[in-house]
């Protein structure tokens, strides 16, 4: 296996600020704007977002949630595996509020289409964005784009995009892997 490092330290924190730059400057105030991290991987940088909007705009108050997604999923029924859920937290509606659900790596776009499937539980929301660490660009199986984006790879279908966070392994971390 050969891997290439796309994303290190810095790099995140760079483009962890730019994100927060590019939602304040669409949300304003973020007073009608929910944040909702996909589980499980997207809650990573989804709280990161949320901890660096708070820093920088000195709002406590931000909606924020996390969504998750196994049942919602197109191969729910077709995978070995036993799914195990994650908790649902979201304590609010988002009932005609501007939704950013934040992933960390869009690929073929089937983990957004259950996401949407998911979040009209909670309400209709008056406009959904998505935000992404990584955009694998050439992969789609759904016509799905997200509005802000990390950064843009060009990847092969056998490779992988694996991100590592310091909160779960031992540095902020993002390889594609080629088998």
């Amino acid at each position: 296996m050969n891997s290439k490092t796309i994303l290190e330290k810095k790099q995140f924190s760079i483009v962890i600020d730019r994100l927060c730059y590019e939602l304040i400057e669409k949300h304003g105030s973020f007073e009608n704007t929910a944040i909702i991290g996909l589980q499980p991987r997207g809650t990573y940088l989804a709280r990161r977002i949320l901890k660096r909007l708070i820093d920088i705009t000195q709002n406590q108050n931000l909606l924020y949630g996390e969504l998750d997604i196994s049942f919602y999923r197109d191969d729910f029924r077709r995978g070995k595996e036993q799914i195990v859920p994650n908790a649902m937290k979201i304590n609010f509606t988002v009932e005609n509020k501007k939704v950013v659900l934040i992933d960390d790596v869009l690929y073929t776009g089937r983990s957004i289409r259950s996401a949407l499937d998911a979040l009209v539980d909670f309400g209709r929301p008056e406009k959904v964005e998505l935000m992404v660490l990584i955009d694998r660009r050439f992969s789609r199986h759904l016509p799905i784009q997200p509005d802000y984006t990390g950064i843009t790879v060009d990847t092969r279908a056998n490779d992988k995009v694996k991100v590592e966070w310091k909160e779960n392994s031992k540095a902020d971390i993002a390889l594609i892997v080629s088998s």
